[in-house]
């Protein structure tokens, strides 16, 4: 992943087969934030989640980015 590249919050729902647990077990580098019984939400750079998607591991949703994320919590605070 390069510097530049964007980061994002992210929903990983496991394909038909699969489950949380599965994704949990395998290596894939991501920073996950929250755990749920059927998803995932994860911080990923677009590679990850795109490599995700070809791999068919799980269905990806993009929520907003990391900064933006960063940000709206940031201005809750103030």
């Amino acid at each position: 992943m390069t510097e530049r590249e964007t980061r994002w919050v992210a929903r990983l729902t496991p394909m038909p087969g699969s489950s949380v647990d599965c994704l949990l077990e395998m290596s894939l580098g991501l920073d996950v934030w929250e755990r749920h019984a059927e998803f995932l939400v994860v911080a990923a750079s677009d590679t990850q989640l795109s490599e995700i998607e070809r791999r068919r591991l799980a269905h990806t949703e993009k929520v907003c980015t990391v900064a933006e994320f960063q940000s709206r919590a940031q201005q809750r605070r103030s």
